[in-house]
């Protein structure tokens, strides 16, 4: 890549997880070596908020090919978190591609990926712009915990596990208005077009080909691996996709039999029982009343709105914990275990620290890969995992 007055630019700083990332760059990096501005269309409100004097404020317009082309040109990454994606981020995508500048993004919409993938692919492997997106809690503890379990298991085994499930626990956070806006806008899309509908269900929809892991299931289920009933996990169709995407990115690393499965732990017995038949029907609920027009409206006024979120308090002392187990049929009795521990809310505080690592490893690590769509794990690995243990305040604890 040709020089770059910018290291990062981060485009929606005036959103609510933007302002997050941009207090988390000018925290960890504002003092060194990381050259950096933040962007968007209302420089004015930029300006309000930025985290220092001497941060740099850029305009450009999500729609406005020529301006967005003129700000990529001027770094060497684009982190932006500007939602939902299929609404305000395709033409951003467009022109990183064209231009060669490395990307990440918080999308969790798998349907505007796959069309993204489809489209830019070749374009992104010709100018060597390296896009990564679903770098937030949807989906970095998935796949760089699959990634370090399974390391772990081939460390102890010798062969890559071909089962791993992963089993959200104990979580403390709060939902803000963007993710609401994103979920309400994919079902909007889904009523234009319902060919989108093939396309989310499908388990391997980010992948060229398919394997052994069939549909979403939303039924509660007991696993004896975890002596517990395990409910949907909300973020586990997105975070799948991943996975398996990450498998194939690697040439089949966790091997062509490999099968991964998320859930969320609740507790043996009949109460455990019952509030995984409780997620599950709460979770069929949310999804009838968002895919109805009249009840989607109500849902739009009552939830928080774009730019709303969690407390001060909740980003700071919210926190996740996952744990994954590696095991393989082939071998009775082997299995690795993994915790996955961040401090910071979940789906902002977390996130936008994971974001804003994932951006820095692009801009200053040397990273191994082509142009391209790639994943966290396929492209940054172990140099990903070491910042966000180093700077993030997440943890890749073994436990076996």
């Amino acid at each position: 890549m040709p020089q770059r007055q910018y290291d990062i630019i981060v485009w929606g700083a005036s959103g609510f997880t933007g302002r997050l990332a941009a207090q988390y760059i000018q925290q960890q990096y504002g003092q060194g070596n990381m050259r950096w501005a933040i962007a968007g269309r209302n420089p004015g409100k930029l300006a309000s908020i930025k985290p220092a004097p001497e941060v740099e404020v850029l305009e450009a317009d999500s729609f406005d090919k020529a301006s967005l082309t003129e700000l990529v040109k001027q770094t060497r990454v684009m982190l932006t978190t500007v939602g939902p994606y299929a609404r305000y981020g395709s033409l951003l995508v467009e022109v990183c591609a064209e231009q060669g500048t490395h990307y990440c993004d918080l999308t969790g919409e798998t349907h505007w990926l796959r069309k993204m993938i489809d489209e830019h692919q070749k374009t992104a492997e010709d100018s060597g712009a390296i896009l990564i997106p679903m770098s937030g809690f949807d989906s970095i503890p998935s796949d760089l915990g699959c990634y370090v379990v399974q390391k772990n298991f081939i460390e102890s085994y010798g062969k890559p596990a071909n089962e791993v499930k992963y089993r959200a626990g104990e979580t403390k956070g709060g939902f803000s208005g963007g993710t609401i806006d994103s979920m309400m806008a994919m079902m909007e899309h889904l009523k234009e077009d319902p060919s989108i509908m093939k396309i989310v269900a499908d388990p391997y929809a980010l992948n060229s080909r398919s394997g052994l892991d069939g549909p979403d299931s939303n039924a509660p289920i007991y696993d004896e691996d975890f002596q517990s009933w395990v409910g949907p996990f909300v973020m586990g169709p997105v975070n799948t996709r991943v996975v398996r995407r990450s498998n194939e990115l690697m040439d089949y690393k966790y091997g062509h039999d490999f099968r991964y499965h998320e859930g969320m732990l609740t507790a043996r017995g009949p109460l455990g029982a019952a509030a995984a038949g409780g997620m599950a029907a709460g979770l069929g609920f949310f999804a009838g009343l968002a895919a109805l027009e009249p009840t989607r409206k109500l849902l739009q006024r009552v939830l928080p709105k774009p730019g709303e979120g969690p407390s001060e308090d909740m980003i700071e002392n919210g926190y996740f914990t996952v744990e994954l187990l590696a095991k393989h049929s082939e071998l009775p009795g082997a299995q690795s275990r993994l915790r996955v521990h961040g401090k910071g809310d979940p789906g902002y505080g977390s996130t936008s620290k994971m974001l804003v690592e994932t951006a820095a490893s692009l801009a200053h690590d040397e990273v191994d890969v082509g142009g391209g769509f790639w994943t966290s794990a396929s492209a940054l690995g172990d140099k990903l995992v070491q910042r966000l243990e180093a700077n993030a305040r997440m943890t890749f604890e073994r436990l076996d």
